[in-house]
């Protein structure tokens, strides 16, 4: 396994609108809509760059796991890094043998670009939360 491009940086924000518009209108940067992705608790907004995205995640209802990250770090802040990797469940299955432990089921769920993502505990990639995307 080998980690492929960065996919993007995802900021959680109390805000999305107002996130969005400091991209938008402060930076001059393409934005998408804002897309409530339920099964994951957030709702978000994809800022476009030309080498990669930066996604706004807002928490979406009261169980959201944004919510505690913003409950520690109220001005918000980066929340994760998404590489991109070929094979998404060779890849959980390497790490996993390597002592990396997998958030949630261990089972890929379809993240915001509608295809299968999982996250890595913080704790066995240097205390940065990583999500794993197929490509």
């Amino acid at each position: 396994m080998q980690i492929g491009r960065l996919n993007h940086v995802a900021i959680a924000v109390k805000d999305i609108a107002k996130a969005a518009s400091v991209y938008r209108d402060t930076l001059g940067a393409e934005i998408s809509a804002a897309v409530p992705q339920p099964e994951h608790g957030v709702t978000t907004v994809f800022v476009n760059l030309p080498n990669t995205k930066i996604e706004l995640i807002e928490p979406l209802g009261e169980g959201s796991p944004i919510a505690k990250f913003l409950e520690r770090s109220p001005d918000g802040g980066i929340h994760h890094l998404c590489y991109e990797v070929d094979d998404i469940r060779a890849a959980r299955d390497r790490l996993k043998a390597q002592g990396v432990r997998v958030l949630g089921d261990g089972e890929p769920k379809i993240g915001a670009h509608g295809k299968p993502v999982l996250f890595l505990h913080p704790k066995d990639l240097c205390g940065t939360l990583i999500e794993i995307e197929q490509a």
